[in-house]
């Protein structure tokens, strides 16, 4: 009789995005929407800086099980279970994310860590089937580090609200760590998948500034400032959608396609797991703008919301700059001069109707729109260094 062969956790190929992921996905827009309701509600430096702290974490849970599920076999039983498993833990963290701050923020951390350990654990078994990898012990550096931080989130939400931010700045500290102590491995990287999982989360975060807007557009009387703002509104967000899809998305995932395989997790770290955090809270930044100028239409816009309008959309389009010149050395010029020119504009006209300060920003992307269509970066670099870091 022939023994049955166990499945293996480790996936036999690459594999393109599955429906459990997917799925998984679903419940983070949820809690990109929290949190852009929570920065909405406490748009001060403090409040920002604590938004700030609070992405981190739901971006971290999020993208280390992403890191997780890449060389993962998600046809597997054991796999799938996992994953809805962090999926239903990840839906109560994410009803809890207002309360993350107050005096019960334990009922934040306790379900953030049941999915932060679900994928190390999920993570662990499968790397560690990499018999082939001489390195593989290098997983339990990357495992053991994370550890420490999710201790630090867990003594947080024990600790007094008023120091809470400081502790967990130190658990994202310790996170930042992890990721250096990991550095020194191979790491099994499919780049397709990794590029449309965050490609993916790009869509649930553009599509939850149109949810927002359109949630306060369905509770105003229609009105010319209305339907203008709303115009403008839409238009921007189809314009960053431009933006990253148009060619970035593609031209990022080609440059990394050629990386040699000691240096494939360095650069995927910084092209995903860091360097798209900053372009995510920018379209957070935009959709809190949007929520207040469409809740005011014709109203002057306060000085915080045109600040959260202009950074947010700065910080997607100036990290998607700096990500593509992290991987390729390339420098896109198109978006640096069109984002100072659109910071020029913003500080004249932000003390006149919202319609102005918008049209301001869609201008300026537009402006990168035609200019990258006229001369594409990914086939012609304007400045270029041959070097890749």
């Amino acid at each position: 009789m022939t023994a049955q062969v166990r499945p293996r956790l480790h996936a036999p190929e690459a594999q393109s995005v599955a429906f459990v992921e997917l799925f998984f996905d679903l419940v983070f827009v949820f809690a990109v929407t929290q949190v852009t309701a929570l920065t909405a509600r406490n748009l001060t430096p403090d409040g920002v800086l604590r938004s700030l702290v609070l992405f981190w974490l739901i971006w971290w849970a999020w993208t280390q099980f992403t890191w997780t599920l890449n060389p993962a076999d998600t046809t597997h039983v054991v796999v799938r279970v996992i994953t809805l498993a962090a999926t239903a833990a990840a839906f109560v963290m994410a009803t809890t994310v207002s309360q993350a701050f107050l005096d019960d923020g334990v009922w934040f951390a306790l379900p953030y860590l049941v999915v932060r350990i679900l994928g190390l654990t999920l993570q662990v078994l499968v790397e560690m089937e990499r018999t082939d990898d001489p390195r593989a012990a290098g997983i339990w550096r990357w495992a053991g580090t994370s550890a420490i931080g999710l201790a630090l989130v867990l003594v947080g939400a024990l600790a007094d609200p008023s120091i809470r931010p400081l502790i967990w700045v130190l658990a994202i500290l310790t996170d930042l760590l992890a990721t250096q102590a990991a550095s020194g491995r191979t790491w099994d990287i499919h780049v397709g998948h990794m590029a449309e999982r965050h490609a993916l989360f790009v869509i649930i975060a553009i599509g939850e500034s149109l949810i927002v807007a359109g949630t306060a557009v369905a509770a105003h009387e229609r009105s010319l400032p209305l339907v203008a703002d709303s115009a403008l509104a839409l238009l921007i967000a189809c314009l960053l959608w431009w933006t990253y899809f148009g060619w970035f998305k593609e031209g990022l995932e080609e440059q990394l396609e050629g990386s040699a395989p000691e240096d494939i997790g360095v650069r995927v770290r910084d092209a995903y797991s860091l360097g798209h955090f900053p372009m995510l809270f920018g379209i957070i930044g935009f959709a809190v703008g949007i929520e207040e100028i469409v809740a005011h239409p014709g109203d002057p816009l306060h000085s915080e919301v045109l600040i959260a309008l202009g950074t947010g959309v700065a910080l997607f389009v100036g990290f998607s700059a700096v990500v593509y010149w992290r991987i390729s050395r390339t420098i896109l010029i198109g978006r640096i001069v069109a984002l100072v020119v659109m910071a020029a504009g913003l500080a004249l006209v932000g003390s006149l109707p919202p319609a102005w300060p918008l049209a301001v920003v869609a201008i300026a992307l537009t402006a990168v729109v035609w200019w990258e269509h006229r001369w594409p970066p990914a086939r012609e670099a304007l400045v270029e260094n041959p070097a890749i870091a």
